[in-house]
């Protein structure tokens, strides 16, 4: 792989809208019919616009549709590997995103964190093994963007040689630290920081899950302290799906008669509820170890997802989601140091982000770190108004953070 003065239509790259902006424009209810006539369009030339073809899956992943989509994205990619994105006027920095095929859940949310920028991003595809191609576009500084998962390990350890020897500034270059980011390597990562309480947390086989149900083997063999209640889910489920917690063997039981798959993780359950009950979850980026609020979310449920803790409804839960984003750097981010610079010495990745919460006695409790988690600033700002400066502040430290390792080198 070289990296080359080569112009965009002699190496094949293909100029996409991205990702945040079809987001958006879903947000606000917009009309999709035109776009999508127009990408349908190009599609059919022949032979087909390979950009026309990535956005189409895109917009069909985000719509719900993520087989077509994922379909589509393959077939753009076996016409090139290689695509533009260009933010505001693009005379900003040029940053080179290595990327893997997948939802939206495989890389990190890249086109969202570069808002309200003029860089120009390259998104160019690794192979499942972790190839690169031939040819790269030059730039200022490369972004590995590539997350966690089980389908993405052959990649990330394929793609690992390639990184160290890089010609240019690399955010996030390790691929192997972003390897081991699984959830029970989290919990070891975390192991010797006190301010930090990671729950325990086990890749157990159906096998293993079935014998804890039927009282064939205890679950200490499994997790410490080895106590009830547990949350289980499927080794790669995000975002609560099949997510459920458990109170007993018997739940176990109830739990694998309804669920397929063959491998899941078992985490101790910590009741992190404050004292009217309520359970509040923060989602916290950051850069070169700096902590930026992306959203705080309160629920009545144990499990707290921004989009079903009821915060468009409830404006008291938005109310002190904005006193808390205002307050973030005074108040969370300060108690919090010492767990967030242990943290960033325990994963030692220039980005990274977490989802959190604040237990009673003062420890930071440590649901996941990725470098894949959504991160974005589509909420209304008539509902939300105090989103756009909390989001801008982090999207600026995003740029501030890529010029600083550009112009290091």
């Amino acid at each position: 792989m070289k990296i080359t003065g080569r112009t965009d239509a002699d190496l094949g790259v293909a100029p996409v809208f991205g990702l945040a902006v079809f987001a958006q424009m879903i947000f606000n209810q917009q009309d999709l019919n035109p776009v999508w006539n127009i990408l349908v369009e190009a599609a059919s030339n022949d032979p087909p616009d390979p950009g026309a073809l990535l956005n189409m899956s895109m917009l069909l992943q985000l719509t719900g549709q993520p087989e077509p989509g994922l379909d589509l994205q393959t077939q753009a990619l076996a016409m090139t590997r290689m695509f533009k994105r260009t933010h505001g006027d693009g005379s900003g920095l040029r940053i080179l995103a290595i990327v893997t095929p997948g939802d939206f859940m495989a890389n990190t949310p890249l086109d969202f964190l570069l808002s309200g920028s003029d860089a120009t991003a390259y998104f160019v595809y690794a192979t499942p093994d972790g190839e690169l191609p031939e040819e790269v576009p030059d730039h200022d500084v490369a972004f590995f963007a590539i997350g966690e998962s089980t389908a993405n390990y052959q990649t990330l350890l394929g793609v690992a040689p390639a990184l160290a020897g890089w010609r240019r500034p690399i955010i996030n270059g390790s691929a192997l630290t972003i390897a081991g980011l699984t959830r029970d390597g989290v919990c070891e990562m975390c192991a010797g920081i006190p301010e930090v309480l990671a729950p325990s947390t086990a890749q157990v086989f159906r096998e293993g899950v079935q014998a804890i149900a039927e009282g064939l083997a205890p679950l200490s063999d499994f997790l410490e302290p080895g106590t009830f209640p547990i949350i289980i889910r499927p080794i790669d489920s995000h975002a609560g799906r099949d997510l459920e917690k458990m109170n007993e063997p018997a739940d176990l039981k109830a739990y694998l008669a309804a669920k397929s798959g063959e491998n899941f993780y078992i985490t101790q359950f910590i009741d992190y509820s404050g004292p009217d009950g309520l359970f509040r979850k923060q989602r916290v980026a950051f850069l070169k170890g700096k902590p930026f609020i992306s959203h705080m979310a309160v629920s009545e449920h144990w499990m707290v997802h921004y989009l079903n803790a009821s915060m468009d409804e409830k404006p008291e839960r938005r109310d002190e989601e904005a006193a808390f984003m205002d307050g973030f750097d005074q108040g969370f981010a300060l108690r919090h140091s010492k767990a967030f610079e242990g943290l960033y010495r325990a994963f030692g990745l220039e980005y990274f982000a977490i989802d959190c919460a604040e237990l009673p006695d003062g420890r930071l409790l440590l649901f996941e770190a990725d470098v894949a988690m959504i991160i974005h600033a589509l909420d209304s700002p008539e509902l939300y108004p105090y989103k756009p400066r909390a989001m801008a502040k982090l999207f600026s430290g995003v740029m501030g953070m890529l010029d600083e390792t550009a112009r290091a080198a």
